[in-house]
């Protein structure tokens, strides 16, 4: 069982419009409502490849509503907390014309610490010994930065093996617990580490300080400059494809969806490697937040190219 954690979901909007104008009237030629939110986003990928998942985390509102019933009509289990307020909404404009992708995200709703105790214990009461627990995406103010780094703390204790996609303080601390798997986009390394990563050789070099805190395996993510996946000595990079891009939101969730089942159904890491690839390839060439199905997953598959080098 794959256990998506999303502290601070929303709904996405998409509003696709032939060219956005600055500071004048837009009309939008099409509409998308999506359930949304990182930890979400993976389990709606865990699912569309065929895997077992259920996601957790805290909702509120008819916007919170909306989310159930969105995964409720993708056959996706959830568990997730009741608070008071309404879950954000996430706006996201598509420039048809200029190929600009732009995010408006709002603030999260705070949830209280009985809250936060009652879907920490829901969560690791949903997770086995050969459980995956995937903590990714923002937390609302109030939540403490560590939080991530507990939880995954706790899982290794259970045996759980933990995937972690966070940034800012969530990623520097969360880190240093050992998650199994971490997955920073290239943005995210660079801050963590102060840095300009402008090259693969340097990325890998980023990657490798990760393995000291007793994580396994550590992909980044770069664009339309392709991924690196990192484990031990040996490093793969998988260049970008080709493809008809019509929404990037969602791409990294796509991937690491793409791993936590790759990890669930024991593939080997170079293959996981390929699939987590191909499924954030068939993901951008989907509107809104709609992740690669199976069928483009398998087909991008074997279409993405995987260099080996050892990573010193």
């Amino acid at each position: 069982m794959i256990v998506t954690v999303t502290m601070n979901p929303a709904v996405d909007k998409t509003l696709i419009l032939d060219e956005l104008k600055l500071s004048n009237v837009n009309r939008v030629s099409k509409l998308r409502l999506d359930a949304g939110g990182k930890g979400i986003n993976v389990s709606k990928q865990v699912k569309a490849l065929g895997g077992l998942t259920t996601a957790t985390g805290f909702l509120g509102g008819p916007s919170g509503a909306f989310i159930r019933e969105q995964l409720d009509a993708l056959d996706i289990c959830h568990h997730f907390i009741e608070i008071e307020g309404s879950t954000r909404t996430n706006t996201k404009l598509v420039d048809l014309k200029n190929s600009t992708y732009t995010d408006i995200n709002e603030p999260g709703i705070s949830p209280t610490q009985e809250a936060l105790s009652a879907l920490k214990q829901a969560v690791f009461s949903l997770l086995g010994s050969t459980g995956i627990l995937v903590l990714s995406g923002s937390v609302p103010d109030g939540v403490d930065r560590g939080i991530y780094a507990g939880w995954i703390k706790a899982a290794k204790t259970m045996g759980v093996r933990t995937v972690l996609d966070a940034d800012g303080a969530l990623l520097k601390e969360g880190v240093q617990a050992g998650p199994y798997l971490v997955k920073p986009n290239i943005h995210e390394l660079e801050r963590l580490f102060g840095l300009r990563l402008d090259t693969v050789e340097k990325t890998v070099e980023c990657a490798r300080r990760l393995l000291t805190y007793g994580t396994e395996h550590v992909v980044v993510s770069m664009g339309e400059k392709g991924s690196v996946f990192l484990s031990g000595q040996v490093a793969y990079m998988a260049e970008a494809v080709k493809t008809d891009v019509k929404s990037t939101v969602g791409a990294g969730d796509s991937m690491v969806g793409g791993l936590a089942y790759a990890m669930s159904s024991g593939m080997l890491f170079e293959e996981g490697a390929r699939l987590a690839a191909a499924a954030a390839t068939g993901s951008v060439g989907n509107v809104g937040t709609l992740m690669a199905s199976r069928e483009q997953a398998d087909y991008w598959m074997g279409r993405i190219k995987l260099t080996k080098f050892e990573a010193f």
